[in-house]
């Protein structure tokens, strides 16, 4: 894991929460939590990965 994917969930964070108040402000909450739930999932996809060679880790150190 790379400082690369920490500036891309920053940036992912930074859009999702200037477009959702955006929505937000111009009526459209429906749309505005949409947006953050497609940002959530996008980030997750990234991060799942990373979690599944953690646990793989954890795994082969205790001989689990």
């Amino acid at each position: 894991m790379g400082v690369s994917l920490i500036f891309k969930i920053a940036a992912v964070g930074i859009l999702v929460t200037i477009l959702s108040q955006v929505l937000k402000h111009s009526g459209r909450e429906e749309h505005a939590f949409l947006v953050s739930l497609a940002g959530l999932i996008l980030v997750l996809t990234w991060i799942v990965p990373y979690i599944y060679d953690l646990f793989q880790t954890i795994q082969s150190l205790f001989s689990l």
